[in-house]
């Protein structure tokens, strides 16, 4: 599911970014509200779905290679899936630097405080649990994709490479 229907509306560039679910979760409704969250601002999005191994999901990102990776969850594994995701992407040394996030219900035991930070050092840019931004997660995300659009800008602009350190963290 791609598409490209929008001008983009926010700063920066428009992003070419990867949505997806992880490997244990069914659920797909999420995702189709961040594809459309993402197109609305303008960015061109590639789902690839719900219940995605993580190796696919790696190979699916290198052939892509996306401005920003996605990760979602409903079912509340996305703390277990989420590790195993993001040490099949940074693996790659072409998404080794790809700004990548996870979002949703990250447990089922109502937010261990110290998840979020073990997501960041694992290798996540952003973290944006039900329990780490609350009723603004949208906003957060938004921001979060602004400041990804800012910083490939600058390093199209050869103002040095597109270091993303996120302004919102776990």
């Amino acid at each position: 599911m791609s598409s490209d229907q929008s001008p983009h509306t926010g700063p920066g560039k428009p992003l070419t970014v990867v949505v997806s679910g992880l490997s244990s979760d069914a659920h797909t409704w999420n995702l189709v509200y961040l594809q459309l969250v993402l197109e609305e601002l303008g960015h061109t999005v590639t789902n690839l779905g719900a219940c995605l191994p993580e190796q696919e999901l790696a190979a699916r990102c290198r052939t892509i290679q996306p401005d920003l990776i996605v990760l979602s969850s409903v079912n509340g594994h996305g703390y277990q899936d989420g590790l195993r995701a993001i040490a099949a992407l940074r693996e790659c040394p072409e998404l080794m630097t790809t700004p990548t996030v996870i979002g949703g219900k990250l447990d089922t035991v109502g937010g261990d405080p110290t998840m979020g930070g073990q997501l960041l050092d694992a290798g996540f840019d952003a973290v944006f649990s039900e329990h780490s931004t609350g009723a603004d997660a949208v906003s957060a995300f938004c921001s979060f994709v602004a400041f990804v659009a800012d910083a490939s800008t600058e390093a199209d602009a050869g103002q040095g490479p597109a270091t993303v350190t996120s302004p919102v963290g776990a």
